[in-house]
């Protein structure tokens, strides 16, 4: 069994994980392709024949929704196209999608009605413009081409985290990709939409303390009559101070907005309500896996520190 892993850029060898005894049994083969673009998906993808399951987890990100529908189902499409026709084995894809399924688009937010939370995969579509929703229609139309053997298992990634005192739910990456396998080979898990969260939940005025203590730097709580900043504005400018982090440290050499999306850290963080997903069903189904959040955040934090990207 092969594994190939496609993204527009090389890997870098440096962040790739550690060889283990067992790798010769599953290959991983990297492809560097623009799924943008039709031709080089279909000149790099439709060789490869023998893929059985398809998890989709890329993400283009544009200013304005209109551009993020135009993108993302492009470059979805481009991929189905390339791959799907010259499978024949193909039994599984999985669409990983995220919040604002439940919420609208970012632009959208407190101007179109969004569902209360706890959000639960049973819940219709909003009436805003969605590239969730254009992308699993373009994912159905494609396998509605198809005649039997298909499940689908769009995923929900509840990324977002809510203010200082309200409460907050996060997804562990290890435990997302464990839902996804499980989903893609349980035969009680077809044809569903699940979310994915650790199950358990937090507040981030409980969590500062742990995050600061990780990187040696005093922890700073929400105040009141503080000015108000964002990271995209702390962050602006500081591309030699970082360089000059990495040199002093031996770090990866990574550019400033290759290690946070700042932008996206102050929409979750400074999001108007309290946004928890429910794993009810994911249970119901027959996923118990769990994550202790507080454990997850630091043992990525210790991860990133192993292979050389933050100090």
């Amino acid at each position: 069994m092969d594994v190939y892993a496609v993204s527009r850029r090389s890997p870098n060898p440096a962040l790739l994980p550690a060889s283990k005894a067992d790798d010769a049994a599953l290959p991983v083969h990297y492809v560097q392709c623009d799924v943008l673009d039709p031709e080089d998906a279909s000149a790099k993808l439709s060789s490869l024949t023998d893929v059985t399951h398809i998890f989709y987890v890329a993400w283009a990100n544009r200013t304005v929704e209109a551009e993020n529908r135009a993108v993302n189902v492009t470059m979805l499409r481009n991929i189905l196209a390339a791959v799907v026709p010259s499978v024949p084995n193909l039994r599984h894809v999985c669409l990983q999608t995220g919040r604002k399924h439940y919420l609208g688009p970012l632009e959208a937010l407190g101007k179109v009605p969004a569902h209360e939370p706890p959000f639960n995969e049973d819940l219709p579509r909003l009436p805003v413009p969605n590239f969730y929703y254009d992308q699993e229609d373009v994912l159905f139309d494609e396998l509605s081409k198809r005649e039997g053997g298909m499940t689908w298992g769009p995923l929900r990634w509840p990324g977002s985290q809510i203010t200082w005192d309200g409460f907050s739910d996060a997804s562990d990456a290890d435990l997302i990709a464990e839902q996804q396998i499980w989903a893609a080979v349980d035969r009680y898990a077809r044809n569903e939409a699940f979310n994915c969260s650790n199950g358990d939940v937090f507040k981030w005025k409980h969590l500062w303390a742990a995050l600061a203590e990780q990187f040696g730097v005093e922890a700073v709580g929400f105040q009141e009559d503080a000015e108000r900043f964002t990271l995209e504005e702390a962050m602006r400018g500081k591309e030699a101070l970082w360089a000059d982090i990495v040199a002093e440290h031996d770090l990866v050499p990574t550019k400033l907005d290759e290690v946070g999306n700042w932008w996206f850290a102050d929409v979750v963080l400074g999001a108007p309500m309290e946004l928890l997903d429910s794993m009810n069903k994911s249970k119901e189904h027959g996923f118990f896996g769990f994550r202790n959040t507080v454990t997850s955040f630091n043992s990525w934090i210790e991860k990133m520190k192993a292979f050389k990207i933050v100090p």
